[in-house]
């Protein structure tokens, strides 16, 4: 997948399509991005899961924090990725190991490794890179 340009059908779809999202990187600081787009998207109706081992147990932004994807109790649509580039393919890897395995890894703003996104499509899994969702939402009108 080319991913210098996504079609507004394909981001629509991909954001209509997910209902529990695993939000990798949460912070606890509320001025920091990832915790307003993990307020954003719960209030917008999805699940959200936040992933910050060193908060586990406690809520960030209305989202119930786990250490590990492995650690969250139900299936995951999408792995919401706010962890630097270098991270992204452990990332994807952790994702690989769940039973069922998401269905889409989203990497945030400034996020992009093209080596870690082939090896996930390679495995099945469809990947948006540097992008939100939470300024996507509202430029497609979600």
């Amino acid at each position: 997948m080319d991913h210098d340009i996504y079609e507004d059908a394909f981001l629509r779809d991909v954001l209509t399509t997910v209902k529990t999202i695993a939000v990798v990187g949460a912070s606890a600081n509320r001025d920091r991005p990832s915790n307003r787009v993990i307020g954003y998207l719960v209030d917008k109706g999805y699940t959200v899961f936040a992933v910050n081992p060193g908060y586990s147990g406690r809520i960030i932004n209305k989202a119930m924090t786990y250490a590990s994807l492995a650690d969250i109790p139900e299936p995951i649509d999408m792995v919401d990725v706010f962890r630097a580039p270098e991270h992204l393919f452990g990332v994807i890897e952790e994702a690989l190991d769940l039973t069922p395995q998401p269905k889409y890894i989203w990497s945030q703003l400034g996020v992009r490794d093209d080596k870690a996104a082939l090896f996930a499509e390679e495995q099945g899994l469809v990947v948006v890179q540097d992008r939100c969702p939470a300024i996507e939402m509202p430029r497609l009108g979600l």
